[in-house]
């Protein structure tokens, strides 16, 4: 087991504590615990009061974080013609149609993002079983089905990250990188959380922000409390 400084122990201490903390002193608690010789990334955890077994109660949507996740984002486009170039001149490592498809299917996968125009997706569908399962099948309900491929690509390359409920209630996305300070990644909190509560379900009953925790990749998680929601998004 790997020796754990004090800072890290001390964050420990406030993960099995039970209390909850501001976003301030959970952030910079957890930034603190950062031991590892790499450039961590902050993640937080939002239990949501939904049942996702209903589709009137799934959570889903985008949110463009406004300092960005901290890492190269790589676009990949699938388009044809005068948009193939578009898509180039905006910013995308890659747009192609049927040599992308081609090199895909030949395993493939050097890209992080994928964005295609609507005439693109019944030739990308034919690959949906080798996309769908790393994240990378593009969909119109996260705006990568589009036309506007300029808007697509910049969107993804400042940091534009989709998001939905899992099976438990649980929305897990990264907030960008240990390297960012907490006031950068309490911005990006912002814009996240303020997306999460504009989604909220009419169908939802009761609490909808049950349980807020940050954690960093090697560390301990730090709740939050929610009731600091409010005066973060407001």
């Amino acid at each position: 087991m790997p020796k754990r400084g004090k800072k890290y122990l001390e964050a420990r201490k406030m993960a099995d504590s039970g209390g909850k903390y501001d976003f301030s002193e959970a952030v910079q608690a957890a930034i603190n615990a950062s031991y590892a010789k790499f450039d961590e990334t902050i993640d937080v955890a939002v239990r949501l009061g939904v049942d996702p077994r209903h589709a009137d109660q799934m959570v889903r949507g985008t949110v463009v974080l406004p300092n960005g996740l901290g890492k190269e984002v790589r676009v990949l486009v699938f388009a044809k013609g005068e948009k193939e170039k578009e898509a180039l001149d905006a910013g995308a490592d890659y747009a192609g149609n049927d040599d992308l498809i081609e090199k895909i299917k030949g395993g493939w996968f050097d890209f992080d993002k994928a964005v295609a125009t609507p005439d693109m997706m019944g030739l990308v569908g034919k690959i949906g079983r080798l996309l769908g399962p790393r994240g990378l099948m593009p969909n119109a309900k996260t705006g990568t089905v589009t036309f506007d491929l300029a808007k697509a690509v910049n969107e993804l390359k400042a940091g534009k990250i989709d998001f939905r409920v899992e099976k438990a209630g649980i929305v897990h996305v990264p907030m960008g990188k240990v390297s960012f300070g907490p006031a950068k990644i309490i911005q990006n909190m912002a814009a996240f959380l303020d997306t999460i509560v504009r989604l909220k379900p009419s169908s939802s009953k009761g609490t909808y922000l049950k349980t807020i925790a940050i954690s960093t990749t090697m560390g301990p998680g730090i709740k939050i409390d929610t009731a600091y929601v409010r005066d973060l998004i407001k």
